[in-house]
């Protein structure tokens, strides 16, 4: 009786370890579902939207400009951060805060990226603690899923301030 219970049990936990680990590594490196909070992405994302981040494309280092990311928040690690990639590593960025007249310009450093809120007006993002390591970045958000009348692939910048670069094979 005894072993048959220590073997149920067992066996039990052997298969809750193998589901726990496909579960970890699914989430890890391939993507995950986020809850978003805030008004720094308004309207593209308002305050209790749930979308995909897929993990990939950190992985690759496939982000690009344009790009709605999920990262670290640079003050606080446990408290993830979601915005727009507006500069990419070279970069150079115009922008400025709110109650700002007039334009500053920042470089983006190897390794980082700049990132600010579609809601400038009400955003804490690159414009307040700089550009942000690469390595902060956990996914690439491609997919709104609720609420249900929204669903589908996310727009463009509601400011349009995203200047995509013309590739041209011939000067590679």
């Amino acid at each position: 009786m005894f072993r048959r219970v220590l073997g149920t049990t067992l066996g039990f936990v052997g298969y809750t370890v193998q589901y726990g680990c496909i579960a970890h590594c699914a989430f890890e490196y391939i993507g995950e579902v986020v809850v978003c909070s805030g008004p720094s992405m308004e309207p593209t994302i308002v305050n209790h939207d749930i979308v995909f981040s897929e993990r990939m494309s950190r992985h690759l280092c496939k982000i690009e400009k344009g790009d709605i990311i999920i990262a670290k928040s640079p003050f606080d690690p446990n408290m993830n951060i979601c915005k727009r990639v507006i500069g990419l590593e070279g970069d150079k960025v115009c922008t400025s805060a709110p109650s700002d007249l007039f334009k500053n310009h920042f470089f983006v450093p190897k390794g980082h990226v700049w990132l600010e809120g579609d809601n400038l007006r009400n955003s804490t993002d690159s414009r307040s603690y700089g550009p942000i390591p690469y390595a902060l970045i956990r996914g690439r958000v491609c997919l709104k899923l609720w609420p249900p009348h929204s669903f589908g692939t996310l727009s463009e910048s509601p400011s349009r301030q995203i200047i995509k670069p013309q590739r041209n094979s011939d000067s590679d």
